[in-house]
């Protein structure tokens, strides 16, 4: 289970399954944008939009399920520690599981209390409530799914985990286009399909899992079962996770305000918003490959109490998501108009995204930075700088998004900006204290 040595290579060998398995999971975004927006319905639309940041925002509350799972089990196998690398498996499938099957019999409760919070309208409301129910079916499954992810790529198995994000949204595409366009389903149909996807990814997982392990992962976790929730596990599981649990939702709270800001302004505004997001999501989740890949490298790094390969570690992702951002906002500025005519036949949302592509494509570039120091602050599983840094960008950016409103929707999109600057400047004040850290554990090595 060693990593490979670092060098630009090896952060690309490394990088590029990530790369390509998150690439999907926005083009699936934007599959079920355009099985919605070419239907020229722009409230169906506006209501994927509106039931995706409710699911996000519950659902992603756990996403300490796949960072936190990143951080500690690329520690444990810098320590060469392999059985911790199992137990931290068991433990987050074991959670995930029951996190999610909480969600799902909550959701009564929860679907009227986010839908409350929203200003979304009547029409918006009902596809958005129906999107929303229809992606509980999958929560067991989703959260475990965080589970296997964050695990595989604390491992260095990326291509592991490109299989199974394929595999998830391949099946997602499908069963899209199915409900949608085939059973006229409207939004619910895009959340079942996403449902049973997860689900599929979930056995998927759980085999890829047991090939990595080998033959003898049943019998040796077996023998550890007692080992497997000791308190002292379990403290240090939520001490990390805590934190990033209180990050997570800080970061959503963001996303969910600015999706109630364009909801503020009008179902046009609401559906543009949603076909600029798609641009985000696509740089977030692929520049996201060079954040994770750091996750790993920085917590081999931390387990090994090596401070030469920690700081190789930023250089060659920084260079790597710097590079990326760049190429990024260009092709958003010279190819953007063209996406917008595919995604919606709808002028007004059309007109409406247009004016907002050249904000849109800044997204990138200005958020590159907080992306990657994400992934290095996961990989060293210093939750409490993440969760403070969040607090603060969070309520920096409500403030900016409150003075901004007269701009109307180029105010929404620079608050967004201005939200991923204040998060990579937070982050980066705590950086020098992370590398001294790590200095005196290479010390005392």
């Amino acid at each position: 289970m060693t990593a490979r040595p670092l060098s630009r290579s090896a952060i690309f060998a490394q990088a590029w399954p990530i790369i390509l398995g998150q690439t999907t999971v926005p083009l699936v975004g934007l599959a079920d944008t355009v099985v919605i927006g070419r239907t020229g319905d722009a409230a169906a639309l506006a209501g994927v939009a509106l039931g995706t940041t409710v699911i996000n925002f519950l659902f992603w509350t756990f996403g300490f399920l796949r960072m936190g799972m990143t951080g500690m089990t690329a520690q444990a196998q810098g320590a060469d520690d392999e059985d911790e690398v199992r137990a931290m498996l068991i433990r987050g499938l074991v959670l995930g599981l029951a996190i999610g099957s909480a969600l799902f019999v909550l959701q009564w409760l929860l679907i009227p209390a986010a839908f409350a919070l929203l200003a979304g309208g009547e029409a918006i409301d009902a596809s958005a409530k129906g999107y929303v129910a229809a992606r509980f079916w999958g929560a067991p499954a989703s959260l475990a799914v965080f589970a296997i992810n964050g695990w595989l790529l604390g491992l260095g198995r990326t291509r592991a985990a490109l299989v199974l994000q394929i595999v998830m949204n391949l099946i997602n595409v499908v069963l899209d286009i199915l409900f949608v366009w085939k059973l006229d389903m409207g939004a619910a149909g895009v959340g079942l399909g996403t449902a049973l996807a997860e689900w599929s990814a979930l056995v998927t997982g759980l085999v890829i899992a047991a090939r990595v392990l080998g033959p003898g992962m049943a019998r040796s976790i077996g023998e550890r079962r007692k080992e497997l929730f000791t308190r002292p596990a379990l403290r240090r599981l939520f001490a990390v996770n805590a934190n990033i649990m209180i990050r997570t939702v800080a970061l959503l709270m963001m996303f969910a305000w600015f999706a109630n800001a364009g909801a503020r302004l009008g179902t046009v505004p609401l559906a543009a918003n949603q076909v600029m997001m798609q641009f985000v999501s696509v740089s977030a989740f692929v520049l996201d490959g060079f954040a994770f890949t750091a996750e790993s490298r920085i917590g081999g790094a931390i387990g090994r109490g090596s401070r030469d390969d920690y700081l190789r570690a930023i250089r060659l992702t920084g260079e790597f998501t710097l590079a990326a951002g760049l190429l990024f906002a260009g092709l958003f500025f010279t190819c953007g108009d063209a996406v917008i005519d595919m995604v919606t036949n709808n002028e007004a949302v059309r007109d409406q995204a247009s004016a907002l592509l050249p904000l849109t494509a800044l997204v990138p570039l200005i958020g590159a930075p907080a992306w990657l120091f994400d992934g290095i602050f996961i990989g060293a599983t210093r939750g409490a700088s993440l969760r403070n840094a969040a607090l603060v960008s969070t309520c920096a950016y409500i403030l900016t998004d409150l003075a901004l409103r007269p701009a109307g929707a180029q105010g929404v999109w620079i608050a967004l900006l201005a939200g991923y600057g204040y998060r990579a400047l937070a982050l980066g004040c705590y950086l020098p204290a992370l590398t001294r850290s790590i200095a005196q554990a290479d010390r005392g090595a």
